[in-house]
């Protein structure tokens, strides 16, 4: 493909220290190292073109720009890039005049977004250090240390250590096609290590959402989490609930739709962050015994879809998390006597509400979910005209896989997964024979029990009326 790449597939590890030298691990102190292109591999044919096209653009308008974070980090480990970040020196104002397909977003940290098509290309300004004085250059903290707004600008330097993780602090520069690494990043890569820069604390109280970040990153590279970054989760991890709603809900997509979610999932438990994220859905797993299968095997479901290729929704997945939950609050509705179906309606509403104060939920997600669990409620009703009804249900597939994990997981018996398998693949002859074998008719009604017809009652013949009763 080109030059030394095909090698480095096959070893990253060992190619990286063939490149670039091993370093001492025990040396802490970031500095730069400029590596020249000709010992490094990464090349611009892995870059997308709408990523080249604003590089090159910059380049020629007279400001520094690089490509940035996960694409060089992901392009070393010998993955596919997928993410193309810009670093530039250009504000986002002279970013929207040289770009007329651009659009400046944020409020708390100011980005340009730079569009093609369908592909977004994000366009940072280089940020300078919080708590400098910057002219009228605005920048804001809680007293928790929060960053309430970071639009102060800055140089490439105080960019790169303002990033989260050496690994992300890579930048590839377009002048002359070296990488430039600001935080020792390349040794933590060829030691699979994911390191904060700076003070964790002082780092996770400034975003608590890169605790998030921290877990994620380990997960989906397979990274040890340096233990300076693992100590303070733990003890910070409420902090998360200073975070808008709608922001974690953006974190929990990448959290759990980037092909590791059930290693996420594990990690996040393990490091007191779901509960802060999913409070109802932790006091589930106390609870009840098959909550943990069903979430893992959800969760495992998800992964195996995008390993294939396939769709895959956060209302199934969500849907998963909250269903243990549901149940509990049904459960405990029905025993104050209120019927089951209501109940289950009620339960759902109880337990969305409380997620919405934690992590958002778009309606074009939670009224899909609250589909898939009402339907939980129709698959054991399968007689007469109800099988069909519930199999030409738009929800009816996603709710057939709900249903086959929660079996697997043990919440309720098996077998009701196995006739609507058969059910649906089936031709019309073997359909009615299935509803037959319940003991109804397919072209009746109700639930195929024969019931017993009241004997009608007869109508008197009306007595006269009086004069009376007519005035």
């Amino acid at each position: 493909m080109f030059k030394g790449f095909t090698r480095f597939l096959q070893a990253p590890s060992e190619r990286l220290r063939s490149l670039f030298g091993h370093q001492d691990s025990a040396d802490q102190t970031p500095a730069l190292r400029v590596i020249p292109r000709d010992n490094h591999d990464v090349s611009r044919k892995l870059f997308s073109d709408a990523a080249l096209k604003v590089l090159y653009r910059l380049h020629n308008a007279g400001f520094e720009a690089y490509l940035v974070g996960g694409s060089i980090r992901d392009s070393l480990l010998g993955k596919t890039p997928k993410d193309f970040d810009v670093a530039t020196d250009a504000t986002p104002e002279e970013l929207r005049d040289l770009f007329r397909n651009s659009r400046i977003i944020g409020r708390r940290f100011r980005i340009v977004h730079v569009r093609f098509g369908r592909e977004v290309i994000e366009v940072t300004t280089f940020r300078g250090r919080p708590n400098d004085d910057h002219g009228g250059q605005q920048s804001q903290q809680s007293q928790d240390g929060l960053l309430l707004r970071d639009n102060v600008w800055g140089n490439v330097e105080e960019d790169a250590l303002r990033r989260d993780f050496t690994v992300n602090a890579l930048y590839y520069n377009i002048a002359d096609f070296s990488i430039h690494d600001w935080a020792n990043g390349v040794r933590d890569i060829e030691t699979r290590t994911l390191r904060l820069i700076g003070d964790p604390a002082t780092r996770y109280r400034e975003d608590p959402v890169r605790m998030l970040r921290a877990v994620r990153f380990a997960a989906k590279l397979d990274f040890t989490m340096d233990a300076a970054t693992e100590t303070p989760i733990h003890e910070l991890a409420p902090l998360l609930l200073q975070i808008p709603p709608a922001r974690l809900f953006d974190e929990i997509l990448k959290l759990f739709l980037a092909g590791h979610a059930l290693a996420t999932f594990r990690a996040l438990r393990h490091h007191g962050l779901f509960p802060m994220l999913f409070p109802e859905a932790d006091e589930a797993l106390e609870a009840l015994p098959w909550a943990e299968p069903l979430m893992e095997r959800a969760l495992e479901n998800t992964d195996d879809r995008i390993r294939r290729d396939r769709p895959v929704t956060p209302a199934f997945l969500i849907g998963a998390l909250l269903w243990p939950g549901v149940t509990r609050r049904q459960q405990e509705l029905i025993d104050d006597g209120m019927p089951a179906v209501p109940a289950m309606h009620s339960a759902a509403q109880q337990v969305v509400s409380r997620q919405l104060k934690h992590v958002s939920i778009p309606k074009r997600f939670s009224m899909p979910m609250r589909e898939i669990w009402d339907l939980q409620m129709h698959l054991p009703k399968r007689h007469g005209k109800k099988a069909f009804q519930t199999l030409d249900h738009p929800r009816f597939r996603a709710a057939y896989d709900f249903l086959l994990v929660r079996e697997e997981a043990g919440e309720i018996e098996p077998g009701l997964g196995s006739w609507w398998t058969a059910f649906q693949d089936a031709d019309e002859h073997e359909q009615r024979r299935l509803l037959q074998k319940l003991g109804s008719d397919p072209a009746g009604s109700g639930n195929g029990k024969k019931r017993k017809r009241r004997p009608r009652k007869r109508r008197r013949s009306a007595a006269p009326s009086s004069p009376s009763q007519q005035d």
